[in-house]
């Protein structure tokens, strides 16, 4: 199917009207709109908003990883009779750390379809916020439990995991409110850029502030600037582009003319259709195999640093953050690239999703592989970076084909996604926590095996079930009341042309 039917559909299907209403918008203007100077258009005022929700989300997350090195390492302490002892702030053994590290998980799984769900009903916007202020708000909780015991500590991750669980799925109700069709890998990268930010930033910020004034200091900070953030938000960003006030008409009209205005629509998602879609599980399977890497980056990157490299805990920080200064570089760039790709007809939308993720996929394998055999320190750390760094090309493609493949159940879709790539939440640091009892690099190695194993798996499973169209069940929406008989016609029938050009391809 060429890339200007598809084009066409996605307009029918997220307005149901006449597709050649959208010659009325000179789209040339409002894309040159897109400059650096992001807040001359709201929709990138969004997109910068959410980057700094996303960076939250992150640094909500990670920080455990970096402030568990302290709250679980010896130090001395001598007593007033002159004797030299070691003590820790909690005497946690691996087993247990990994059973903290995942209990995030075992709350975020349950709130997947849930985001998705009432994103799409009640409005993206109020449920990220929310999701996220909740969080933060936990997180200062987060000392008290840890001192009251190892019980009182997993329950709180768990209840922060339950409200952090809703954010990314309930944001693709944003982008399929907010973003145009040729704006959306661009837009969903840079935002979601900001989780890697938000990791370069707290691992760092992490490691001084634990070193300097103590374990506590980490979720104090962390869990402050969410709750602003959470404030910001709900005062700036609206539902869709027909209820900001502040919005150009002129970008207003650009943007409701490239996916309609989803506000006023009534959605019904197809479940069945959407449950046994091959394009649905091509993202799982990706979605799956990306997670459980970054999972296991994020929660055991510091741990294996310390324990087999040999750094102290202040640059054990900035060491684990430096994957993530090239993936957020990569983010916004290779979004940008993917949508210029698919705008100037050189690829379709479903060879770039494939190709981006796969190529992704192939360069973690080579160079995790090669980290787990290189002995010399810088090679291991720079080995790392590239492969952490490479992922942003993965990243940048499941995220954004679920808006390819159905706009308005979009929020949906990921969140079924996202609750099977949770999975690896759980059990990543478990098994770690069950293999690495020694901190050899041995140890280390099975678990870089592993991991390597499941990209393969997800590279191929994505490449041979992999769509980009928008999908037939997808071009199916309830029309508001008002909505006239000429209007109903015409989208019938660009439903029906539709089904042929997405049977052709």
């Amino acid at each position: 199917m060429k890339e200007d039917e598809i084009g066409g559909i996605q307009r029918s299907s997220a307005q149901l009207v006449n597709t050649q209403s959208t010659d009325t918008v000179n789209s040339n203007d409002a894309i040159g709109n897109v400059t650096w100077m992001f807040w001359k258009t709201r929709r990138y005022i969004v997109v910068m908003m959410a980057f700094l929700g996303f960076f939250n989300v992150y640094g909500l997350r990670v920080n455990l990883s970096v402030a568990i090195v302290a709250m679980t390492q010896k130090f001395n302490v001598t007593l007033e009779n002159g004797t030299v002892v070691q003590e820790q702030h909690f005497d946690w053994d691996s087993k247990q750390q990994g059973l903290i590290l995942s209990s995030f998980f075992y709350g975020y799984i349950w709130t997947q379809l849930l985001g998705g769900y009432l994103g799409s009903k009640i409005g993206g916007h109020y449920v990220f916020g929310a999701g996220i202020g909740m969080t933060a708000f936990l997180t200062l909780l987060t000392p008290v439990a840890a001192n009251a015991s190892i019980y009182v500590m997993v329950a709180i991750r768990v209840i922060e995991g339950i409200f952090e669980g809703v954010t990314y799925p309930c944001i693709h109700a944003i982008w399929a409110r907010w973003a145009p069709v040729y704006e959306r890998s661009r837009m969903s990268s840079i935002a979601y850029a900001g989780s890697y930010a938000g990791t370069v930033v707290a691992m760092p910020l992490s490691g001084v502030l634990a070193q300097h004034w103590g374990w506590e200091s980490v979720f104090y900070v962390s869990g402050a600037i969410g709750c602003v953030w959470c404030a910001a938000w709900l005062t700036i960003v609206k539902a869709s582009p027909g209820k900001d006030p502040y919005i150009s008409e002129e970008e207003k009209k650009y943007i409701q003319s490239s996916i309609g205005d989803l506000a006023s629509q009534r959605i019904k998602h197809p479940w069945k259709s959407i449950v046994t879609s091959t394009g649905v599980w091509a993202i799982v399977a990706a979605n799956f195999a990306e997670t459980w890497g970054a999972y296991t980056y994020l929660t055991q990157l510091p741990t294996f640093l310390r324990d087999t490299l040999d750094f102290d805990l202040g640059s054990t920080g900035f060491l684990a953050a430096l994957p993530y200064v090239m993936m957020i570089c990569l983010m916004a760039l290779s979004g940008y690239a993917a949508d210029t790709l698919q705008e100037r007809k050189i690829l379709t939308t479903r060879q770039v999703r494939k190709y981006f993720i796969c190529f992704g996929f192939v360069i973690q394998i080579a160079f995790l592989l090669l980290t787990s055999y290189l002995v010399n320190p810088s090679g291991a750390v720079a080995c790392i970076v590239i492969a952490v760094g490479l992922s942003a090309l993965t990243m940048s493609g499941f995220l954004a084909n679920p808006l390819d493949l159905a706009p308005n159940h979009a929020s949906v879709i990921l969140g079924f996604s996202n609750t099977m790539g949770t999975v690896p939440g759980i059990v990543s640091p478990l098994l770690t926590g069950y293999i690495v009892t020694n901190s050899t690099k041995e140890q280390w190695r099975t678990v870089f095996f592993i991991t390597s194993g499941v990209f393969a798996a997800g590279c191929i499973i994505y490449w041979l079930l992999a769509k980009g169209e928008l999908q037939p069940w997808a071009q199916q929406t309830i029309l508001p009341a008002e909505e006239n008989q000429s209007s109903k016609e015409d989208a019938n029938e660009a439903r029906k042309n539709g089904s042929v050009e997405a049977n052709r391809d």
